[in-house]
């Protein structure tokens, strides 16, 4: 038996026009190497999409790849991870699972507030697959904890749980303020667990549980993963007798150089001929380019350093993409809020505390309360099937309640 495990695929992820595409090349070079190594199945764990509802040109691709898999008899089997759902549940896998495309495994039935899952039963292997799905907010929680467990635990032959949620107990320090759960709250007693949502390659043989495995993405979603991880990738796993071995297959689309500049105590001509020396007589074809700078400078303003002429210097010796992080980046006369491992919340409520009294209100005896409200009223999302007009005026008139704009 040979499958593939592969996660967070967030096609369409991307706005950028240089990186709209990397996610979707991500995909089909996945679905090559699945049909080049023969795979029996392929597991998706969630998150095959970044929304809910993507665009044409994302979906057309990826029924052309599933069909493609399909046509050489691989199955795909799923779950819908937190993008893929939306606050209705309205999903575009229901389609292509009606479509015959793939296979959701959650399935079962809730009795008398119970979870009873059912397997999916692969009809190559044999292996008996199921799993929860992930949902945003942790909504996904009351699945796990009204889950009779006693029937699948018990279930005889190679069994997978697939699961798209965090587990505290192997959560990367950098990830530690993501919500988690207790690996307990997994059924014990199956060979393979597919996770998916965390970004980061893990796999751990648990005692009572079995192999339980992260993929990470198939690319990389954001700037700090294109720095720590560079590259996604997938499992490839194979069962041996009694043993899984799992291979991990690096997808490489761009080449990534990070640079790392600690600009504390220094002045910005000293910044940019630090970024010269680093950059001078490489080429970066096909590459995608991270600059970070951090710390306080010793004088001047951050604007100094002239970063565009950098950047456009890199571009000239061949990047595909240069992305540059400076939010860590601060002068002597930059006004510094001290805010650390804070929630939304909470930091939205410093920020509003430090800014009262520096802005004047006319006629209002609470400027705190007002801030917050209007904070709360522009936050409200737009409901699935609402147009934008009425949206737009649901806010207005959340607005004038407020404050009179007359």
């Amino acid at each position: 038996m040979k499958f593939a495990h592969m996660a967070d695929c967030h096609i369409g992820s991307w706005n950028d026009a240089k990186l709209r595409d990397a996610n979707a090349k991500a995909f089909l070079k996945a679905v090559d190497i699945c049909i080049e190594k023969q795979v029996d199945f392929v597991l998706i764990a969630g998150d095959l999409f970044n929304t809910a509802l993507p665009n044409i040109d994302s979906l057309k691709m990826v029924v052309i790849e599933l069909k493609k898999l399909n046509d050489n008899n691989i199955k795909i089997y799923t779950i819908p991870g937190s993008h893929d759902f939306s606050p209705s549940g309205k999903t575009i896998m229901d389609v292509l699972e009606n479509a015959g495309l793939i296979t959701n495994v959650m399935k079962g039935k809730q009795i008398d507030e119970k979870l009873n899952l059912e397997f999916t039963v692969d009809e190559k292997t044999n292996a008996k697959i199921t799993g929860i799905y992930g949902r945003k907010g942790m909504l996904d929680k009351s699945q796990y904890g009204s889950l009779v467990r006693k029937s699948i635990e018990e279930e005889d032959g190679f069994k997978i749980f697939m699961f798209h949620t965090a587990l505290t107990e192997f959560k990367p320090e950098e990830l530690e303020p993501m919500d988690s759960q207790s690996v307990s709250i997994l059924p014990k007693n199956f060979d393979y667990y597919a996770g998916g949502h965390v970004h980061y390659i893990f796999t751990k043989k648990e005692e009572g549980y079995g192999t339980i495995s992260y993929p990470g993405p198939l690319f990389p979603n954001n700037f700090s993963e294109i720095e720590k991880i560079e590259n996604g990738g997938f499992y490839i796993v194979e069962k041996i007798q009694d043993e899984l071995r799992l291979e991990y297959q690096p997808i490489i689309i761009y080449n990534v150089f990070s640079l790392k500049i600690d600009c504390d105590k220094k002045t910005p001509e000293q910044i940019k001929t630090i970024i010269q020396e680093k950059i001078e007589g490489k080429e970066f074809i096909n590459t995608i380019v991270a600059l970070r700078l951090f710390g306080t400078l010793d004088s001047g303003k951050c604007f100094d350093i002239n970063l565009k002429s950098l950047l456009d210097k890199i571009y000239d010796q061949g990047a595909h993409f240069v992305m540059k992080n400076t939010s860590a980046l601060k002068t002597k006369e930059m006004d510094e809020i001290e805010v650390s491992n804070k929630s939304v919340e909470e930091t939205e409520k410093i920020l509003i505390e430090d800014s009262i009294g520096k802005i004047k209100v006319e006629n209002l005896n609470d400027e705190k309360s007002l801030i917050e409200n209007l904070m709360n009223i522009l936050s409200m999302e737009k409901e699935d099937g609402e147009k934008v007009a009425d949206y737009q005026k649901r806010i207005k008139d959340q607005l004038n309640k407020v404050v009179d704009f007359g």
